[in-house]
Order: structure tokens, then sequence, then C-alpha cells
């Protein structure tokens, strides 16, 4: 999920390329989402996911772009290289070996990590497809007409081959972005799968209001209430906890620096937008095969993990919660963070350099992470009432709200820095000018 930014600073012709690219990139991805995979009828399963509409199937539908849907190329999209990533930032923690190449090795030991997961997402992704294709052989429509034309074992490895092809593709165009253009390439394939779904989320919800089953009254409270989470979001993702930095006066070299007060910047929310990305991944994974699947006893186990269900509901939050403060620890040390200001002569006023430097930020840091994680426990769930009460679709949701938030604010922030950077650059560049003049 985390990939190597693009080292930022350019000429704003330099940033329309680059946005540009991003837009070309994003444009592919949308095609291939609408190219089937072969040996479906299309109008047997346009008519048996319109019958499952407002089920999980409408979740995963959300994440894969619409291309669950279509049956596409890209129908598993980017959730088998989401659940690649967690399983190899896992290791990190659980195999000194991986460990060591992600924080000792440098760039070299990133790319073998990188190359790990993108054989571990061709694994995943062989394993989903086998799957979906079995239970796409099982599928009829609602009319009785079945789903795939000439079901078998050519078929199932036509599935698979082509599910697989379309991840790689999709891994690779996130890829792509990330490195060529701006922002995150996988959070912006996600980001532009919300965004295409609104317009027919609207056109549902203005459907339920004709036929009555939804009243304008309720229709503009979900308004004012989306708006209300949205700027909540907004608040809290820019909410910082600034820790006061002191630096006593010391020389370096001739040069004597005097006193100087700084602070060091914690997010209430560090993680991000990657806590429901990826509870939703892994929670999708298991839900999905036992919705193809075609035993009674599997289908009812995945009944259980249906979106409006308890014990679905509880474990979302607990898997936040834990990725809040997974990817927190892997993101910010504060052991690293009190050697460089003891090397730097730095220190929390009140606080003794090292280790108890290290304890105090450690502290603050987790007091912060459970404020985060139950604010995005709170935003992800509450929205789900609206959902299982009044028929919300999906899109409307407190998950894809806070995706397309948190997405948005990233991608401007990096535009931002880009412009900020290119502008640095040239007063330095007429700097150096005038001083050869």
């Amino acid at each position: 999920m985390a990939s190597a930014s693009p080292s930022l600073g350019g000429n704003p012709t330099d940033l329309g390329k680059r946005l540009a690219w991003t837009l070309f990139l994003l444009c592919c991805y949308r095609i291939g989402v609408h190219v089937p995979i072969p040996g479906v009828d299309a109008a047997a399963i346009a008519s048996f996911f319109e019958s499952m509409s407002g089920t999980l199937f409408g979740l995963f539908d959300m994440f894969s772009g619409g291309g669950l849907s279509n049956v596409s190329v890209f129908a598993l999209g980017v959730m088998p290289y989401i659940s690649a990533s967690i399983i190899m930032q896992l290791m990190q923690v659980v195999s000194p070996t991986v460990k060591r190449m992600a924080k000792e090795e440098g760039q070299a030991g990133r790319r073998k990590i990188t190359q790990w997961t993108r054989y571990l997402t061709v694994f995943i992704t062989l394993i989903q497809g086998f799957g979906i294709a079995v239970g796409l052989e099982n599928m009829t429509s609602p009319g009785g007409a079945s789903v795939v034309l000439d079901p078998g074992w050519q078929f199932r490895f036509v599935t698979m081959i082509t599910f697989t092809a379309g991840s790689i593709l999709v891994m690779w165009l996130g890829e792509q972005i990330t490195e060529r253009g701006i922002g995150n390439g996988i959070s912006l394939i996600i980001f532009c799968g919300i965004v295409v779904g609104i317009p027919r989320a609207i056109i549902q919800s203005v459907s339920l209001i004709e036929a009555g089953d939804m009243s304008i009254f309720m229709a503009v409270l979900i308004l004012v209430f989306m708006a209300v989470v949205t700027v909540c979001i907004v608040f809290v993702e820019r909410a910082q906890r600034r820790i006061p930095i002191s630096y006593a006066k010391r020389q370096v070299g001739r040069k004597v620096f005097g006193a100087q007060n700084s602070h060091l910047p914690l997010r209430l929310n560090t993680a991000g937008v990657i806590p429901p990305i990826f509870a939703s991944s892994l929670l999708l994974f298991p839900a999905t095969i036992g919705q193809f699947a075609t035993n009674e006893y599997i289908k009812k186990a995945a009944d259980f993990f249906s979106p409006h269900s308890l014990l679905y509901n509880i474990c979302y939050v607990a898997l936040m919660v834990f990725f809040c403060y997974f990817y927190t620890a892997i993101i910010f040390d504060p052991k690293d963070i009190a050697e460089n200001l003891k090397k730097s002569g730095g220190f929390v006023p009140g606080i003794r350099p090292g280790e108890k430097t290290q304890e105090y930020i450690d502290g603050v840091l987790s007091r912060l992470t459970f404020s985060g994680s139950i604010y995005i426990s709170i935003v992800c769930l509450m929205p789900m009432l609206l959902i299982s009460k009044f028929n919300v679709p999906f899109y409307f949701g407190g998950t894809s709200l806070l995706i397309l938030v948190g997405v948005a604010m990233d991608f401007m922030n990096r535009v931002e820095s880009y412009v900020i950077s290119g502008q640095y650059q040239k007063l330095m560049s007429d700097a150096r000018r005038g001083g050869r003049s």
C-alpha cells in the first residue's frame, strides 16, 4: 500500500505533466473495469448483481470501482495487493530478517520487500480467482439464466489467469502513479472507484424517494449528516499535538548557535485512511468467498460477516484499532526520535533526554492513537445505522467518506508541496545567478 513517493520539486510545466500522467493512468484503470472476462453472460451478471444490491457485494464492488459487478478483468481491483501489503508489514514485526531488510538495507531491502509483495499478490489473486470462478459457475440470474456460458476447468483456469493479470496491471498502474504522477497511486485508484459510483448512488437514492421508501426529509437529513461528518473529518485530520522542543546554546566550529525553541507535531490520526482500508480488505476476503460458495454451512457462516451483523462490526472496530496502532508504530518510532533529539542537543522541557524522552513521546503517541482509533471507528460505524435502517447506498457510508476526504487532502498537500518546492528551487537558482554576476 505504501509506496515510496517521488522526489518533489519542479516547475509548473512538470507539475502539469505529472497531473496529466495521473489522469491518464486512472482513465486506463476505468477502461479496464468495463472489460469483462471471457465466458460469462453479461446480461445475466447484470441481473444477478442488481438483485444483490445493498449486500456485501455492494461494499466490495465499491472498492473495486464497479469491476466486480461487471466481472471485469479488474474485478479484484487493488484488494489482493493491499492484503499482501498487510502480510508483509506484519512480517516486519514477527520476522527479524524482514525487519532488517526494511530498516537497515535501505533502498535494496525495500525493493526486495516490494518484490515479495508482488509475488504474494499473485498467490492471493489465484486463490480468490479460483473461488470466484467456482462461485460463478453455480450462479444464475433471477430469470434462471446461467452466468457462465461453458462451465468447467477451462473456464476456471482462464478466469484465474485473467483476474491475476488484471490485479498485476492495477498494481502496476498504482506504482506508476506514485512514481511518475502525484499522490499515492493505490489510494487514488480506490478514490477513483468510489467517486465514479457516486452518481449511481444518487440516482438510486432518488429512486428510493420516488418509490416512497425514503422521505425527502430523511434525504435532507442524510445530506446534512454527510456534510457534518465531512467537516469533522477535515478538522480531525488536520489536528496536531505539538510537543515543545528546546535546543540549548551550542557551538559548531567557530559558529555559535543560540538557544532555540521548536515543536514536534504529532497528528491525532497518524495512520490516515490505512486502518479502514486494511480492515475492510481482511473482512471482505472470507466473506466474499462465502458469498460465492454453494455449501449451506459456508453460506450461513458468511451471513455472520454481513456488513449489518454485530460480529462484522465488532471485528471491523477491533481491526481498525489494531491497524491504527500497528501502522503508527511502523511509520513513527519514538526511540529514533528521542535519539535524534539527543544527538542534536534538543530536549523536551522538564523531561530528561534519552530513555525518558522516548517514554514521554511514546505515551503521548499512544493516547493520540487511541483517540484517533475511536474517531475512525465512530466515523465508519455510525453511517452503518443509516444504511441498515434507511437503505442508504454504501457510497454514502463513513468508510467511503473517510477515504474520499483523506485521499483528497493528501493529494492537495502533495500538490502544494510540489509547487512550494518548485518556487524554492527557482529562488535558489536566481540567487546563484545573481551571486555569479
